[in-house]
Order: C-alpha cells, then structure tokens, then sequence
C-alpha cells in the first residue's frame, strides 16, 4: 500500500457514507409525492439493506476491533474499527427511529385512510376471532414448536434474521418447574401478514401477535407473565480466501449452513420488551450492550413498531388498489435492430454495435442472444459468466437446451456472489446434468464482470459475437435496475473476450488486450492513468473534462488522482448512487469536483465514465465501480464505447439527464452530508427517469398514480 497523499480529514468514512444513502432511500418512503403501496417498499428495502450491512460490514469491523490478530482494514479517514462502530450504532438507531416514525405516523395513518389496516389483538372484532381461530389451529399449531430453556432443555440456537417470541411463563402444576423462560420461533413457511378481511376492505393481523394471542395454549395451559419478540442477526459473510478444495460447490454448501451459526451482531427486541426477558436472550449469546454506561456501542436495538419490516413487501400483493402503485411501462426494443426490432440479432450486431440502457430497453434481445445460438446450426460455441441469475432463469435454461443441442457450452457460474449463493449452487448442478462444461473461477477472486460469447461458423470464417454489460443476466432486475449492455462483433473486443474466458477457465495468460480493462491486473493502473492524462490537458492548458457514474467511491488512490484532477482544473462530475469517499466543494482541494447522487424508482447501478471534453473523450462501461474490491479481489471488465452514434447517445441523451436532474438528485456537501435538490418558482423541472423514458419512442406515459402540479408521473425505486 502506497503512502497516502491526503489528510484524514479529506476523506468521508465508508461506513458512515452507506448509512447516509440508506438516509436517501428513507426518504423516498417519507416523500409524499410517492405512491403509498411505493413508499411501504421503501420502508421495506432500508430494513433489508440494513440487515445486508450488518451481516457483512458490521461483522467485519466486528471481528477487527474485538478479536485478537484479525486482519485490520485500512480506513483512509483514519477511524478506527471501535470507532467505526460506535459512530454506526448511533447514526442507525437514529435512522430507525426516523424509519418507525414515517410508519407509525404517516404510512400507517394513510393505509387506514385507504381502508387498509394491520390490527393489534385489542382492536379484534368478535367476526375476526373465528377466522383467527382457524388459522392458529389448521396452519400455525401443527409447525409451531413452543422451548422451554431451562437446565434440561438449553437455549436454543436463534437463527439469523429469525423472528422469535419470548415469554416469561408460571405453571400452576403438572411436570418442570413452576417459573419458565419459553420461545417460539415463527417460522417463514407462515404468512407474516394473516389476512383477516379482503375486499374493499383489507384487514391483517401481525403472525406475531396472533401467535401471542395463543401462547397459554401452546405451553400447555401455563400463566404468561409477559412477552416479547426478538430478532437476530448474525455474522454472515462468506469468504473462502485462499482455501484449498477439491469441489467448490461442497465448501459453498458448508458455509451456507455455517452462516446460520456466525456470532450475533444485532438484538432487535421490542421496544417495551420486559427487561428481564431481555436478559435472557442477551447474555447466553454474548451480545454487547454498551460499555460504561453509555450507549455509545450497544447491538441491542429497541424497536417501536412490528420488527422486521421486510415483511411489508406482502403488502404489495395485495389485489387492486393500483392507484396506490406506480404505473406500469413496456421496455422497448432496442434501436439498430432494423424495423420495430425484426432484423436478424446477429445480422444487426454484424452491421453495427448496439447499445441497451435497461430497463428503458428491454432485456430480450439478451435472451435471445443466447437462446438463439442454442438452436443456431451455424453456432459452434457458447460462453457465459453467471453472477446473479434470477429464480427461473431464461438465460440459465437457454444454456441447458444448447448443451442438449450439442453445442459446446462453458458456464462461468460465480458460486460467491453475495446472498445468492445457494441459488446458484442449484443453477451449477443443473447445468452440469445438462452437459454444460461448468467452471467456478478463482477461489480468491469473485468473477463479477459481465459477459457472453457466441461462436459462429459463416462460410469460410468463424466470426465472434460479444455482449457485455454493467449488469447481471437477470430479466426481473432488468425491469428494476438501470444498467447499460453492449452488442459487438467488433474482431479486437471479441478476440479480448476469448481471452479473458480462457483466463478464467484455464488460468490462460500473456494475451495483450486491445479493448478491454481486465481487473485485477490492469483496471486500477488503467483508471488512474485516464485520470491523469486529464490533469496533464488541464496543466497544458488544453480542455479536459472527468465525468463517472458509478455506485461506490471508496479507493483511496482513485480519490487523491481525482483531488489531483482537481486542483489542475479539471471539471470532474460524479453521480454516485451509494458510498462516496470524497469530500467536494473543499476551496484548495476539491473546488472543480461536483458530486450528485440520484435514488428513484428504478435503481441506478449503471457505471459509465468518460475522460476528455465531447470531441476527444474516451468512453467506456464497466461491471466495476471505484473500490479497491473490484480493482484487486474480482474479475472485472471496463470495455469501450467506439461507435459515433452511441457515444453520442451517451453523451447528448443519458449523462446530461442525470447532471440535469433537480427531483431525485440530492447534491454532496463537504461534510459528506446531502442536500436534496428542488426546482425553483421559475426554474423547468427535470426528472432523469421520466426524461429517459419520454426519450423511448413507443413508451406509454406514466400517468394517473400520482403527479406533481405539472401533471408528470412521479416515479420511485422498485428496489434499491
């Protein structure tokens, strides 16, 4: 590690900086200009990113500041792990606080108003009881399990992100002592909404609460003296660095069931839980509760309202009530594909690179690709790199039916993308059955980049076909998910991709690239180089310009060579979704550089940059953002844009509407705070989704759900 240039004090904590894009998401559930079922998934999605953050950052930092020897990370702001943690344990219990304010008086309020309510036991009418009563004996009495914990029987093994009720129980008679200390687990097999009503009325009741309505009858006829409901999550992130295995799939399937078994690094209990049922659940697993006497790290979380609200998503199935949902829209077919999309794929790709911007785009053209050359006599040859798939994957069974067709198919199936491993896991049996020549990378790199190569036989000559992406080969979150795909036959980039596929299945190397950036050898040397070479225009006195759009800016490297940009006189612009490590706006050291974040309805995790004024730039796309992650631990592809037609795409239509934006767009202060923007009494209104959909020929027009006084649809994000 190179010595830093810059002081602590010029760089924003990347902890810290992810906990304020959680802020932005929350924000979207509070905005009244949001459809309401819309702002219940926001609520939903910071809690499920919240549960991401501690089972993979929070442990982590978890492990250096309490475990002797552990690795430590280097943090350029110059925190240390205990730190860190204190820092994250106040600014979340801030953040949830605000997250149970927005449900309990808005949303919840609201839902009422729309005849959509979530009853508490005291609120139950006697029509209601029936019902319930149906429910708790034909669904939950057969599958619930009521543990006693005591001597004979000790406390069970809580599971991560189980949801758990605990009670403190008194028996009259009968077999075991008279005090006990019970739990019920709520298993994810039942509902965690139980539907009382529907119609135009929709009436639910808590699992929980109709569990506890019945918990005398699930320990046997016992007095309960109090309850409460827990939750708990644990370390689960998953790292196989440098470990030796004959079969990758079997240490997979190990760590998946050991993930279960990681060390809590957060209670969520009730906020009027019992303190002494508290107790018992807190020193069993050794959970931290603050040292003397402050709260300054303390993993117990006391939570006014339902826990877990990931569980709002079952909202959103309920029937009807579209008025209350975003209007929906069609991706359309891409352009260069000849006459409403009919042309030959493989003809229109010989004739001219294409460009997809999903979900404005639509993601077929994708499947196509790769189910066409299934059943294609003139293709040879398939291979594809899988990092998320979805459940039912139209791109995972298009391989399996080429691999029955004969044709020779190599899957680079990543068996370590985060949280979906098991998915994956199956996938990777699957296609082996299938006759697919299955391959998992590197044991110490995740392969993150994305790509697919089709080889064709035309006449005398074999030609290549590449499509390369920022995204995952997922049709649902291509309808979610802003991300950019590339379509070429271009001989050097293609000629690159059989390279880097050999790389990957055989360790391959000494090819020269020509067009792509390969991580880990080459992405950061190359990024820093583009950087530079502006700075040197800026010096020279000739134009320059850096503009990125990326998720995260965390490298420390990257950041000093942007300063450097900087204070020659580069205009930099950044549009950074989620962590941002660079503090702009700082007279002397960060003036030029402007940094915007942008959070709607579809979730922005396209990366672009470009490095040079319009007329001399350099465009590429990548499946990498800016952290040391995917400069050094994945295998990551920056690839160009070279047509005329889709730089100017890129530089006239896409990037100015997300620098235009002034709904969505919160600006980055110096601190590493953001400010929200807002047109002013005469200034136009610029929305960069509604922008990017308008400039779809075909699109309809997202109207009716809710608009501003200018009568344009209002748009949120589906998942962030």
């Amino acid at each position: 590690m190179t010595e830093q240039e810059f002081l602590p004090e010029h760089f924003v904590n990347r902890e810290l900086s992810w906990l304020e894009f959680n802020r932005r998401v929350l924000e979207e559930a509070e905005s009244p200009d949001v459809p309401l079922l819309e702002r219940v998934k926001f609520l939903s999605i910071f809690s499920s990113n919240l549960d991401e953050f501690f089972m993979v950052r929070v442990s982590g930092l978890r492990e250096q500041a309490f475990e002797d020897g552990a690795p430590q990370d280097y943090s350029p702001d110059g925190m240390r792990p205990i730190q860190q943690l204190e820092q994250i344990a106040v600014r979340t219990k801030e953040l949830v606080a605000a997250q149970y304010r927005c449900w309990n008086e808005q949303i919840v309020p609201q839902l009422a108003e729309q005849r959509i309510r979530i009853l508490a036991p005291n609120q139950l009418s006697p029509e209601h009881l029936p019902i319930l009563d149906k429910f708790f004996n034909d669904r939950a009495l057969p599958i619930l399990t009521p543990m006693a914990v005591d001597p004979a029987h000790p406390s069970p093994r809580f599971h991560n992100r189980g949801l758990y009720l605990a009670a403190r129980l008194r028996r009259h008679s009968g077999l075991g002592p008279k005090n006990l200390f019970g739990v019920v687990q709520l298993p994810q097999v039942l509902p965690r909404l139980v539907t009382l009503a529907q119609g135009e009325e929709q009436l639910y009741i808590m699992l929980e609460d109709a569990v506890a309505m019945r918990l005398a009858e699930l320990f046997g006829g016992a007095e309960v003296v109090n309850h409460t409901y827990f939750r708990v999550t644990r370390d689960s992130d998953i790292e196989l660095l440098e470990q030796e295995a004959d079969d990758m799939l079997q240490v997979i399937e190990d760590r998946l069931k050991a993930r279960q078994r990681g060390q809590v690094v957060r209670l969520e209990v009730s906020a009027e839980g019992d303190e002494e049922l508290i107790r018992e659940i807190v020193e069993p697993e050794a959970i931290r509760e603050g040292t003397s006497g402050t709260d300054a790290y303390s993993e117990v979380y006391r939570i006014p309202g339902p826990l877990d609200l990931t569980a709002l998503m079952d909202l959103l199935k309920m029937p009807g009530r579209e008025h209350l949902r975003d209007a929906p829209f069609t991706p359309q077919p891409p352009r260069g594909r000849g006459q409403r999309g009919k042309e030959d794929l493989y003809a229109a790709i010989r004739r001219h690179d294409i460009l997809l911007h999903h979900p404005y785009d639509s993601f077929d053209p994708v499947v196509e690709f790769i189910s066409r050359a299934g059943s294609d006599p003139h293709v040879l040859a398939i291979k594809q790199t899988l990092y998320r798939t979805s459940g039912d994957s139209p791109v995972t069974r298009a391989l399996i039916q080429a691999a029955e067709n004969g044709k020779h198919v190599t899957a680079l199936v990543e068996l370590k993308a985060r949280f979906d491993e098991e998915n994956n896991v199956g996938w990777a049996r699957k296609l082996e059955r299938a006759g697919v020549h299955v391959v998992f990378g590197f044991l110490d790199l995740k392969t993150h980049c994305k790509l697919s190569l089709v080889v064709r036989q035309e006449g005398q000559t074999l030609r290549r076909y590449v499509h390369m992406g920022t995204g995952n080969y997922n049709p649902n979150t291509a309808l979610i998910y802003t991300d950019l795909g590339l379509f070429t036959a271009d001989e050097e980039t293609t000629a690159d991709a059989s390279a880097l596929f050999n790389l990957l299945t055989g360790y391959s190397q000494g090819h020269k690239w020509k067009k792509l950036v390969v991580a880990p050898t080459d992405l950061h040397r190359r990024t820093v180089e583009l950087i530079e070479e502006q700075t040197r225009r800026a010096q020279e006195g000739r134009p320059s310009r850096i503009l990125a759009k990326l998720n995260s800016l965390i490298d420390y490297r990257v950041i000093e060579a942007l300063y450097r940009a900087g204070q020659a006189g580069v205009p930099v612009d950044l549009i950074v979704r989620g962590i941002c490590g660079l503090r702009p706006g700082i007279a002397g050291l960060s003036e030029n550089i402007r940094v915007r974040s942008i959070v709607d309805r579809f979730l922005e995790h396209s990366r672009v940059y470009v490095f040079g004024p319009d007329d001399d730039c350099k465009i590429y796309l990548a499946s990498a953002d800016w952290m040391p992650r995917n400069f050094y631990r994945r295998v990551e592809v920056m690839f160009p844009v070279e047509s005329a037609d889709l730089r100017d795409r890129i530089l006239n239509e896409i990037m100015p509407a997300y620098l235009r934006d002034n709904v969505k767009a919160r600006i980055v202060l110096p601190d590493g705070s953001h400010q929200r923007l807002t047109p002013g009494p005469d200034e136009p209104r610029h929305r960069c989704q509604e922008e990017l959909l308008a400039a779809r020929p075909g699109l309809p027009t997202l109207e009716g759900n809710s608009a501003d006084t200018n009568g344009a649809a209002v748009f949120t994000p589906a998942r962030v």
